[in-house]
């Protein structure tokens, strides 16, 4: 079997995304209000709640928009803080990576792609399918993670099911 990136990446992305979508489904039908969640964070020193929602989508379709570039940096636009365009926007990620193909995710392979983050002086290159899976894929599952934890946190009534979502199990 022939390594695939596409394969690697793209499938548990959107699997992923889309749970986060239920999980902010969930949060919207709790009690905790969209304000406490703007300012929800496991630590003082940690992002809030909705930096970790957007991070899935920078990791992700971000990830793939700087491959093609050939050049990443954080993004550090203002987070949505409302539940429902947390949602959306989750949603449009999912629908751009179902859009892709594999042939184009799998010509990445060999590639370039820079990590740059000038403010802190860092530029990293690496080649595009390493900065995918040892750079943007930990970042993705980290961020995703800790969306889920912070929800937990709240008190929301969710488990490790809502987090992984719609599994890809084979049909019998």
């Amino acid at each position: 079997m022939s390594f695939s990136l596409y394969e690697a990446t793209i499938p548990s992305m959107v699997q992923i995304l889309n749970a986060a979508q239920g999980l902010i489904d969930k949060a919207k039908e709790c009690e905790i209000s969209e304000d406490e969640l703007a300012e929800a964070r496991i630590h003082d020193d940690m992002f809030p709640f909705p930096y970790q929602v957007k991070s899935l989508i920078t990791h992700s379709v971000g990830a793939i928009e700087g491959v093609r570039k050939g050049s990443f940096s954080p993004d550090m636009s203002e987070p949505a803080v409302e539940l429902e365009q947390m949602r959306l926007n989750l949603g449009a990620a999912e629908n751009t990576l179902r859009a892709l193909s594999k042939g184009e995710v799998d010509s990445f392979i060999g590639g370039e792609t820079r990590f740059v983050f000038e403010r802190a002086g860092i530029d990293v290159p690496f080649t595009s399918e390493n900065f995918l899976l040892s750079f943007s894929q930990p970042n993705f599952y980290f961020h995703a993670t800790t969306t889920y934890d912070i929800l937990r946190m709240k008190g929301l009534k969710i488990g490790k099911l809502d987090f992984m979502g719609q599994l890809r199990a084979e049909q019998v």
